[in-house]
């Protein structure tokens, strides 16, 4: 199984994720199984404390699962690794390093050349648009300007998979829509992996080529829709009536997992 994935990027197999607490055992994931496409944009969305998280970190390797295989290229994920980016919704930058410091950290991990790694640092501080704060230290920055120096220092190590949890989560409307629209043009160009997790459904349609619903706790993949709409896509496509079905399809099985949890 593991070495015939064809062109499968991500294979997510059987998975279950059981958290030992004080009030005994909880199910955070049971038999979550998911193929993701090489270049495949793929978003998931649920109600809160589904999974969704939980599930990024051990596609990402921070976490260990109780059951089941994850497996990129083929290859069982045991642990973190360059070929998996992953960016947070918390900005996770190194406040005492400036924005290109931050960007060129994982490359000078990889030992490359100084010369080489300010070139390729260059590229992703202009591509998403912070030349003029390259100096800057995080805290001389807004949100938006961080979470695009995260996003930056992730695409900057070349890794063949982008794992996002809500990195847009904690930005104002604007910002977020802004955000939405570079990561867009990025993907377009550079056609990672990328699999996102947001609770905002007009985010999901506009950014990706599947949504992934889950059900409420225990985790599981209840549904997923393909989202029809060609790229490129805009702020104004939110407007299309093909949208809008998607958006009151997507958000009525989510309101329903989220009246279980309410029960």
């Amino acid at each position: 199984m593991a070495g015939d994935t064809g062109n499968i990027k991500v294979k997510i197999d059987n998975v279950r994720k059981v958290f030992n607490g004080r009030n005994g055992e909880m199910i955070a994931l049971n038999g979550v199984s998911l193929d993701i496409k090489e270049n495949e944009f793929v978003c998931v969305v649920g109600p809160s404390g589904c999974g969704k998280s939980t599930l990024l970190n051990i596609i990402a390797g921070l976490e260990e699962l109780t059951s089941g295989k994850v497996y990129v290229d083929g290859k069982e994920v045991q642990g973190p690794g360059t070929e998996r980016g992953v960016v947070f919704q918390q900005y996770a930058l190194f406040p005492w390093l400036t924005v290109r410091k931050n960007v060129e950290f994982g490359l000078k991990l990889k030992g490359l050349k100084q010369e080489e790694v300010g070139k390729i640092a260059d590229k992703y501080i202009k591509m998403v648009d912070l030349e003029e704060f390259a100096n800057s230290y995080p805290k001389e920055l807004s949100g938006g300007m961080k979470q695009r120096v995260a996003i930056a220092r992730a695409y900057a190590v070349n890794p063949e998979v982008l794992l996002m949890d809500e990195p847009f989560g904690a930005l104002d409307a604007q910002t977020r829509t802004q955000l939405q629209s570079e990561l867009l043009d990025t993907w377009e160009k550079e056609r990672k992996t990328c699999f996102f997790i947001t609770h905002d459904v007009d985010e999901a349609i506009i950014l990706a080529q599947r949504v992934v619903i889950m059900s409420a706790r225990p985790g599981r993949v209840k549904e997923i829709v393909d989202i029809d709409i060609p790229y490129p896509r805009t702020q104004e496509t939110k407007m299309t009536k093909k949208f809008l079905e998607l958006k009151n399809y997507i958000w009525s099985q989510v309101y329903q997992e989220y009246l279980e949890v309410r029960k």
